[in-house]
């Protein structure tokens, strides 16, 4: 860990310091090692991350985009409902309950919840079954479904021919952000977005660009010269 300090990013250090962590706990736990080294190591400051939605412009784009129709789907559930790439991956028809208007999302470390569905979710929830894997693997995974990965794989592609960049979390990202943009308060954007902590959340409380231009814009060095 000393020896890349000056190389390595704050989230690279940080993603090793946890594999670390982990391993030598693994050891104790396993009674391989009697001793862990790693409570003599500070844990590495976390980054100052902030979210990077996609733009508006980039998602009219992407949803104009031809694509498979299952492509779309996985499109809508990450910007109408928040979902993670392995949340959409796991999406069963079980999950759409078209009584009570909510989707049931198997979130990570147990943060699983339902949450309200929107109308665009309504209408493609009816094109797809009511039951079982919405999403299933090719032949080398018989029964189950596609990883988060390939999820991200598949959106990612259509997002390139769009021309749109970043990831497929970006479009979570733009489902927090504007979230917040348009009023929402952090304790329901919280629940939404199914965070452990709201310190989480509350990187989408940074200023968004938008407002920095703004107030950019509004500069005006002649100023002085209308004062006069």
């Amino acid at each position: 860990m000393a020896e890349h300090r000056h190389i390595w990013s704050l989230g690279t250090a940080g993603t090793y310091f946890g594999y670390l962590k982990a391993w030598y706990h693994w050891l104790q736990v396993t009674d391989r090692r009697i001793d862990n080294p790693m409570v003599k190591l500070k844990r590495p400051p976390a980054p100052d991350r902030e979210p990077q939605p996609v733009s508006d412009n980039g998602l009219v784009r992407l949803l104009t985009t031809p694509m498979h129709h299952r492509t779309r789907i996985m499109i809508l559930e990450m910007v109408c409902a928040g979902k993670r790439c392995s949340e959409v991956a796991a999406t069963q028809g079980e999950h759409y309950n078209l009584d009570s208007l909510s989707v049931w999302i198997d979130g990570k470390n147990h943060k699983s919840r339902s949450v309200p569905m929107h109308s665009l979710l309504i209408e493609v929830a009816k094109t797809m079954p009511r039951r079982g894997i919405w999403y299933p693997s090719n032949s080398t995974r018989p029964g189950e479904h596609i990883l988060g990965k390939s999820v991200s794989h598949i959106v990612s592609l259509v997002m390139q021919r769009a021309e749109v960049p970043g990831t497929a979390h970006k479009l979570r990202h733009w489902f927090g952000s504007t979230l917040l943009d348009d009023g929402a308060d952090l304790l329901t954007i919280r629940d939404l977005l199914r965070h452990a902590s709201l310190a989480t959340t509350q990187i989408y409380t940074k200023t968004p660009q938008r407002l920095h231009r703004e107030a950019i814009n509004r500069l005006d060095p002649w100023r002085g010269q209308a004062a006069s």
